[in-house]
């Protein structure tokens, strides 16, 4: 026989056996990977607001699951919040197929500023992170700003007309306090946080809830005359030695660390390695400079590593639910004879349509490497 065509043949039939064996695998992996309870999830807000996908009604409800979204978060009740109105309201999502997994929690002013009064303002927080607690709530989010800086937000048109938003310190750098606010230095809010956070934050892991607090967003200088103590990584990281203890953490926003100047991969390592992110939003921008100009954009088209965020919060074994917030404003929207943004340049339906579709490729994406 053809010494040649003994060769041949060989390797045709060693080609074959190789190719079945990637077309028939031994065991084949489930696709697409789930989220679960081992795994980060996708969550929207349902609300009555203006950055809410829908409200928490039969229609609200049907929006958010079109889209695969099981979990939710909501904007709290006056406080003291009240058990059964949390069970309430757990359970009437419950009925549409959605976990209620935060709530926002505010309306503590003379705590913010360390007026008289304000112990009776912690002991409502305090009550209603018992009752949160005892209703099943795993995460309360919370603010601490002297004053948001949302002043300083302008549209910028970006791809095809979309509506992006943008923020400049120079537009807004020179406002005057308000008198209800006031001037506070940035040592006298690291105070008041301390205070609020060593009243509170052990009633919180009695109780097993988490607290969230959002960074300055934007986070400018100085704002309205007060100093922003979520500023920076470096007050962000002040924060959670004040009581070193998994239920005092942050709400880890990629955007807002870009627009910090900083990595958010790195950061994203730092807090998730020490379980101190509580809860996620997962947006992207692109920066002039840092702190005082960027532009919101579509979470394909900016500076932050979107899919390096997310293998970070997947290698850390983040469990908790990521908001894939701030949609930008698309002509779906616009279209719509009640369409009011919260934001200039921001979206609504359509715009969280998109960003849940593009987190939820990362999510899988990094799952599965």
């Amino acid at each position: 026989m053809n010494s040649d065509l003994s060769r041949r043949r060989m390797m045709q039939a060693l080609g074959t056996a190789a190719f079945g064996s990637c077309l028939l695998p031994a065991e084949a992996a489930p696709w697409p990977p789930l989220e679960g309870p081992d795994t980060p999830k996708i969550c929207l807000e349902l609300s009555a607001g203006r950055l809410s996908a829908g409200t928490q009604d039969e229609v609200g409800m049907r929006r958010v699951k079109q889209l695969g979204v099981d979990y939710v978060l909501t904007g709290g009740a006056r406080i003291p919040w009240q058990e059964a109105d949390i069970r309430a309201r757990i359970e009437r999502l419950k009925a549409g197929g959605l976990t209620l997994c935060n709530m926002m929690i505010g309306g503590f002013p003379n705590t913010l500023y360390g007026r008289p009064g304000r112990d009776e303002e912690i002991d409502n927080v305090r009550e209603s992170i018992r009752a949160a607690g005892r209703a099943g709530l795993p995460v309360i989010e919370y603010n601490f700003y002297a004053h948001r800086l949302v002043e300083g937000y302008y549209e910028e048109i970006g791809r095809g007309g979309a509506g992006l938003t943008a923020f400049d310190y120079e537009r807004v750098k020179n406002l005057p306090p308000l008198p209800e606010e006031g001037i506070h230095s940035l040592e006298e809010m690291w105070g008041n946080i301390e205070y609020f956070l060593k009243a509170v934050v052990p009633v919180a892991e009695a109780s097993g809830v988490r607290l969230a607090l959002h960074p300055n967003d934007p986070p400018a200088p100085i704002s309205r005359g007060s100093g922003q103590i979520m500023g920076t990584v470096a007050g962000w990281k002040r924060l959670i030695e004040i009581v070193p203890i998994p239920a005092n953490g942050i709400t880890f926003d990629c955007g807002v660390t870009r627009e910090l100047g900083e990595d958010p991969v790195e950061v994203c390592r730092y807090f998730a390695s020490r379980k101190r992110i509580n809860h996620v939003h997962f947006r992207n921008v692109r920066v002039q400079k840092p702190y005082e100009k960027y532009t919101e954009v579509f979470p394909d088209e900016g500076q932050v590593h979107m899919f390096g965020v997310m293998k970070e919060l997947v290698r850390q074994k983040y469990t908790g639910v990521i908001y894939p917030e701030h949609p930008r404003a698309l002509d779906a929207d616009r279209e719509q004879a009640n369409f009011r943004s919260f934001y200039p340049g921001g979206g609504g339906y359509a715009g969280f349509a998109y960003n849940v579709a593009y987190a939820r490729a990362m999510l899988q994406a990094a799952l599965e490497s």
